[in-house]
């Protein structure tokens, strides 16, 4: 693929001896589809990639010697890995980037949208901040995960459909914008 993003994560050599398998964030197509009563279905096809910000976070360290051992070096940036965000992302981040459809999208600021909801096994909601923007690329639909964290407040943005979103990008109309 010719794109602007990383395609294929390196696997990241932890200091505790294990290494920690970032595969599940390569690129990978996902196709929504989209039914309304009366009307014909419609697909669209979305590349997807992920930023490092999936899996790191600068926090505070004990010494530059721990934060040295955890930087994590993708190719627009080095940041230090986080076992909590790599762990959330490991378990749920693809499924809910293959549910967008069928979740709450809400205006994220900078041009992003986000989704913040994930439903547990246990049938408790976790909140879940995952940042995207959404884009065409070469001619092709393109989502970009810029960040995903868990949250202790959940934000309180304006929803929008991701459907129109697409809808949008694939007419060449211009994306919703925030409520002024």
């Amino acid at each position: 693929m010719n794109i602007s993003e990383v395609t294929k994560w390196k696997d990241f050599a932890h200091p505790d001896g294990e290494t920690r398998d970032l595969s599940f964030l390569d690129a990978h197509e996902v196709t929504y589809t989209h039914t309304a009563p009366g009307k014909p279905d419609k697909v669209y096809r979305f590349l997807v990639t992920y930023s490092c910000h999936c899996f790191c976070k600068d926090y505070e360290y004990q010494s530059d010697e721990d934060k040295a051992a955890l930087m994590y070096h993708a190719v627009k940036e080095s940041r230090p890995f986080c076992e909590r965000r790599y762990q959330i992302a490991r378990q749920h981040l693809r499924g809910i980037i293959e549910t967008l459809g069928q979740r709450k999208v809400i205006h994220a600021g900078y041009g992003s949208y986000a989704t913040v909801e994930v439903q547990l096994a246990n049938g408790e909601t976790e909140h879940y901040f995952v940042a995207f923007k959404a884009f065409r690329e070469k001619k092709k639909l393109r989502l970009h995960i810029s960040s995903a964290y868990p949250v202790e407040i959940t934000s309180r943005g304006k929803s929008v459909s991701f459907f129109v979103i697409a809808h949008n990008l694939l007419t060449g109309k211009p994306l919703p914008q925030p409520p002024k």
